[in-house]
């Protein structure tokens, strides 16, 4: 078999491996004359950075667009309250499953215990999720969803920033696409305008996505400059847990489920690989969304459904990063300070994990989600702060697993209301598609 040098996964796999390299030589040369990051330091950090800033630039309007005309096109669709149920009914049913894994293998690693006493350093938590700020952070404040901060630097110098609240822009768009259904016919131009937009901007998260080799090289030589083998080996065993999780529920728990609907998992795996691919090396959900809506559409999901379902996963649905990761996480946090954790406190670990998916937002991390969990559990919080050292790793898994689920209920509803053609996801040929 012949090495495809200039394939899009190569290209991933060489950016990480150089990302590897150059970061344990980055961390090798040490601190610049200042105590500051020495140049290669600063210039991986950069590029990472500047990776991470270009898909949350396109968040806010793929998410706008891609909700609205998702809701819109119910129009099309016979019984669409049935289906959008039903939908909801399987994130909720995938995301239990997948949370009560995580408590089991958690509670069966105790990885928080292997690391007790290490002297892991701890990240600066910048972004903390409680249940009040989560409710509050529905209502828009603004019909953009937009919010400001202002950051104080040590030298006294303020700098005010904007940014979108996703939340808020996910309620807005939600109640926007509502709208138009309403409206039917009279809402064509205004739809019109959205699926130009969406058109547009899925355009250029394209090639924003390219850049995903040279961004992966920054990020990977990050972690490994900032925090060493000697702290990423210290959480070897959180890690380990987390991906003994995520790996159970892909291998094992979609399998069982695409089984028990009479799907072949074979077949689903081959035609989702592209999307589950892209989500692991872009660790963004939706990031990835145009190629995850184009494998569902090539599993036989009808067109119209595909079209709701799936963005609507991208930002909703996150098995990964929502139910897998916050309940190991709160064990090893829980079993690192050596703090006892009771059946209710597994029961509000279930609850958060199965109706609080939306903090997430489909953004690469997960880090409201796991503070949301903790604040919760009244956890401390700084824990959240030891897992960033080795989070892009983590995100990667936690990202794949989202996305296959994406797919995955989309598939299941679609055979279990008649809208999938059973010869596209169990017999026909697989090609690949080009990210």
């Amino acid at each position: 078999m012949t090495l495809n040098y200039r394939s899009f996964g190569f290209q991933v796999l060489a950016g990480m491996v150089i990302g590897l390299l150059l970061g344990l030589l980055a961390r090798s040369m040490g601190a610049g004359p200042d105590g500051e990051l020495n140049a290669l330091s600063q210039a991986l950090k950069t590029i990472g950075g500047i990776f991470v800033q270009l898909l949350k630039a396109i968040v806010a309007p793929l998410v706008f667009a891609a909700i609205v005309a998702s809701i819109a096109n119910l129009r099309a669709l016979d019984n669409a309250a049935r289906l959008a149920g039903r939908t909801l009914l399987w994130f909720a049913i995938t995301a239990l499953i997948a949370v009560v894994v995580g408590l089991a293998v958690g509670l069966l690693i105790q990885p928080g215990l292997s690391a007790k006493g290490a002297p892991i350093p701890a990240g600066h938590v910048t972004s903390v999720g409680g249940w009040l700020d989560f409710l509050k952070g529905l209502i828009p404040d603004n019909a953009l969803g937009l919010s400001g901060s202002t950051k104080i630097a040590d030298d006294g110098k303020a700098t005010t920033s904007l940014s979108f609240n996703i939340l808020q822009l996910l309620v807005i768009s939600i109640a926007v696409g509502l709208a138009t259904l309403k409206l039917g016919e009279r809402a064509d131009p205004f739809l019109a305008f959205v699926r130009s937009l969406l058109a547009v901007v899925r355009t250029l998260l394209g090639w924003i996505i390219r850049l995903t080799p040279i961004g992966s090289a920054g990020l990977i030589g990050t972690a490994v400059a900032t925090y060493g083998w000697t702290a990423l080996a210290q959480l070897g065993s959180f890690a380990g847990a987390v991906y003994l999780g995520l790996a159970i529920i892909i291998l094992g728990v979609y399998p069982l489920l695409l089984i028990l609907n009479g799907i072949n998992p074979l077949r689903f795996f081959s035609i989702a690989w592209p999307a589950i691919q892209l989500g692991f090396v872009s660790r963004s959900s939706v990031g990835t969304l145009p190629v995850t809506e184009s494998v569902t559409e090539r599993m036989g999901v009808e067109r119209g459904y595909a079209a709701f379902a799936v963005p609507l996963a991208a930002t909703t649905k996150m098995d990964g990063c929502a139910s897998i990761y916050p309940a190991i996480a709160a064990i090893f946090v829980a079993g690192f300070y050596g703090i006892p954790l009771h059946a209710m406190d597994y029961a509000l670990i279930v609850i958060v994990s199965v109706i609080g998916s939306a903090a997430t937002a489909g953004l690469t991390g997960a880090i409201v989600m796991l503070t949301l969990t903790l604040s919760t559990l009244g956890l401390p919080l700084e824990g959240a702060g030891l897992l960033l050292a080795i989070d892009p790793i983590l995100d990667m898994g936690r990202t794949a697993v989202n996305v296959a689920g994406q797919v995955l209920v989309a598939t299941i509803v679609a055979k279990q209301e008649g809208l999938l053609k059973e010869s596209a996801v169990n017999d026909a040929p697989v090609t690949a598609v080009p990210a």
